[in-house]
């Protein structure tokens, strides 16, 4: 198939195209680098270099004959889209092109409203260009698990079958966002499942929870191939950030009493989520919801995890719970069903040991390049 990756310079949206040209499709990128432009200003950034989005289109090329065509340009701008889809017009588009950070979004006024107006004017311009250009488009959303919040009750996958006063409809599970980057998520749901109804439109939409590592199938044995990896508090995943936080002997920053719990995913699965999801695609008119993860953790067992895995480096992990930043339960109920994505044929990639420590003997190799002053930056979700 034709396949058009929005965001396709970011942590995942790169490894995705790798993953789809690999699997014989036809893929091309768009970005307009935002991310690496957020990073710059407020002084954070990759642990290491990574080629901009035509010099990883040519090297991945060189490595395996695969080529990947670039767009360069911004999505909120209507007729850029319409430029893009013109020019490749896609059999389906994942859409990962959005401020992909909560602790940004919670960051300033400015921050907050770039969040907002990139992420649902991306979403919007999106929408129109697939029903002016290719109806039959599918559509993959990453949307993330964070639209649930911690609800007293089982997460169930995107629908809930409701009974009141003797009668019963299907619903939207209900969403409780976090921070204001769930939200622009939640609201991208809104949009799409109206349009699903009103057009006809062909949507997956993928609650994903936090994605940890650095390998893929695609990438081994090749650092330029490598993906766009954050250890900062504002763009670097929970994972990710405590194993550089070990290597560097930072103290493991965990919030509060430790006990949130999320669902997790190593990189690997995300990539085979989104192949998965493209070649069985949803009905027309159908908005088909997975929740993205493979097991759950509380922060503390992660936490602990990496102290021991850190020991079989020699390295002195230690953990300091510090005051949480963030307005959250700090010990909740979470019990989210997952099993769409395995009945469409994932074979997960657990955290075990071997995982983390695959993870930090790669991190160990680029340990010079740690900055301790972008670790931790101490943004509050309540001023």
């Amino acid at each position: 198939m034709r396949v058009l990756i929005l965001g396709g310079d970011g942590y995942l949206g790169w490894p995705t195209a790798m993953k789809l040209t690999a699997h014989g499709h036809e893929v091309a990128v768009v970005d307009n680098y935002l991310r690496r432009n957020l990073c710059r200003e407020e002084d954070v950034g990759p642990l290491f270099s990574v080629p901009n989005l035509n010099e990883r289109s040519k090297i991945w090329q060189d490595h395996s004959g695969y080529a990947v065509s670039v767009f360069i340009g911004d999505l909120t701008q209507s007729d850029f889209m319409e430029e893009v889809f013109r020019a490749f017009t896609p059999d389906a588009v994942v859409h990962y092109a959005e401020q992909p950070s909560a602790p940004y979004s919670m960051l300033n006024s400015r921050a907050a409203s770039l969040t907002l107006n990139n992420n649902l004017n991306t979403t919007m311009n999106l929408i129109m260009a697939v029903r002016k250009y290719c109806s039959e488009c599918h559509i993959i959303k990453l949307g993330t698990m964070g639209e649930y919040g911690t609800p007293n009750i089982d997460i169930e996958e995107g629908w809930i079958d409701v009974e009141h006063k003797g009668r019963s409809h299907k619903f939207l599970y209900p969403r409780q966002a976090g921070s204001l980057y769930h939200t622009t998520k939640i609201m991208d749901t809104d949009l799409l499942w109206f349009y699903v109804r009103m057009w006809g439109l062909k949507v997956t939409d993928l609650m994903q929870g936090p994605v940890y590592g650095l390998l893929t199938d695609e990438n081994q044995g090749q650092e330029a191939l490598l993906p766009f990896f954050n250890y900062d508090e504002i763009f670097g995943t929970v994972v990710n950030r405590f194993i550089v936080q070990a290597v560097a002997g930072y103290p493991l920053t965990v919030f509060g009493k430790g006990g949130q719990t999320r669902g997790y995913l190593n990189i690997k699965d995300t990539l085979n989520c989104v192949r998965l999801s493209i070649e069985t695609p949803p009905e027309k008119g159908e908005l088909r919801i997975f929740n993205q993860l493979t097991e759950t953790f509380t922060v503390n067992e992660l936490a602990d995890r990496v102290v021991r895995v850190g020991n079989q480096f020699n390295l002195d992990v230690k953990i300091k719970p510090i005051d949480n930043p963030r307005i959250e339960p700090e010990e909740h109920y979470y019990n989210p069903a997952h099993t769409g994505l395995l009945e469409l044929g994932l074979k997960p990639n657990f955290l075990t040991d071997d995982a983390m420590a695959e993870m930090m003997e790669t991190v160990l190799r680029y340990r010079s390049n740690i900055h301790e002053h972008k670790i931790f930056r101490k943004i509050k979700w309540k001023k």
